[in-house]
């Protein structure tokens, strides 16, 4: 009887299954190449989204022309205080509208000139879409910094705190805000100068950031209270807790970083909303007046002369129109990109 002889060894390719290994391995290099932060891949989707680029370039845009209003102004040769009009003769006809076509557009006053003062439109609006955007822009940064404060503060300490804090926010939201706006600014005026005297520019702008801001943070604070209130319960702040971190280190450490998305969306959506609010106070004469360059300014005088000649009110009216559709869609585009699952 013979014993069987030993199966013959079979080489075994192991190439492939160290490839597979390889690429199970966490350290991965094409992982690592792969692996992007939560900021990388939001802008990785804002630069696919072609509405929110177009947009971005046309706001930037309009933030450049207002920063360098005064160098384009001295550029162009004119400045938006001059009455060419009235002091350059045959410009203005006998009614006092300009004599060439098209509300005067030529190629010495590219927008045209405005009616009765013949002041030139172009750098009227340069200095106008300044104003305006400066107050916006101050009055954003200051409704989201204390929409911030009054919201954590509120969500973070709850009870009695929370529910004062929440039924102030309830009573601002409550008031009809143009106008109550109508309403308080000559009280506003009234508490620095006599019933008399001539409001300087620089009070009126001040009176319309602190009002406007004022009654502008109760819908941020609300929404970052609701966003306190569930993290606070979340795990990594009871860890927190435990680890004895103090609540001003909590707040910074933990919270605040989990609500920039909210915090940049709900700004981005209230500059445009404070722009149309300014120009809107100084449309009624509340707000900015002639002959301090504005949005609403332009608008207001436009509104004269629109049955005789459009053109006074068309470029202020048309520019602000594409600069808050701009941002309002610049707005929607950024919380796409930060909120994925908010799209439809």
């Amino acid at each position: 009887m013979t014993t069987p002889s030993p199966a013959p060894l079979v080489p075994v390719d192991t190439t492939s299954t160290d490839i597979v290994e390889e690429s199970r391995q966490p350290d991965s290099p094409n992982k690592g190449a792969d692996a992007r932060s939560p900021s990388q891949l939001a802008w990785r989707r804002f630069k696919r989204d072609k509405t929110g680029m177009v947009s971005a370039c046309i706001v930037v845009f309009f933030f450049v022309i207002a920063l360098a209003a005064p160098l384009i102004a001295k550029l162009y040769g004119k400045n938006p205080y001059d009455t060419y009009g009235q002091d350059i003769p045959g410009l203005l006809n006998g009614y006092a509208y300009p004599i060439k076509p098209n509300g005067g557009i030529s190629s010495d006053y590219w927008f045209g000139l405005e009616p009765s003062l013949g002041r030139d439109v172009f750098t009227f609006l340069l200095y106008g879409i300044r104003t305006s955007l400066m107050i916006a822009t101050a009055i954003t940064i200051l409704l989201t910094v204390v929409g911030v404060v009054v919201g954590v503060t509120a969500g973070y300490l709850g009870g009695k705190t929370d529910y004062l804090i929440g039924r102030l926010i309830d009573i601002l939201l409550s008031f009809p805000s143009t106008l109550f706006f109508i309403a308080f600014m000559p009280v506003m005026y009234g508490l620095f100068v006599g019933p008399d005297d001539d409001i300087p520019t620089s009070l009126r702008a001040i009176s319309l950031i602190i009002v406007l801001a004022g009654f502008g943070w109760a819908s941020m604070a609300r929404l970052l209270r609701g966003q306190v209130l569930a993290l606070r319960e979340r795990e990594f702040v009871e860890a927190a807790k435990v680890t004895g971190a103090s609540p001003v280190r909590i707040i910074f450490k933990e919270l605040l970083p989990n609500l920039w998305t909210p915090i940049l969306i709900q700004s981005t959506l209230a500059l445009p909303a404070m722009v149309t609010a300014e120009a809107g106070l100084a449309f009624l004469g509340v707000g900015m007046i002639d002959p301090t360059p504005d949005w609403g300014v332009m608008i207001a005088r436009g509104s004269s002369y629109y049955t005789n000649d459009i053109t006074f009110m068309l470029f202020p009216g048309i520019s602000m129109v594409i600069f808050v559709l701009a941002f309002n869609l610049l707005g929607d585009s950024v919380r796409d990109a930060l909120d994925p699952k908010s799209r439809r």
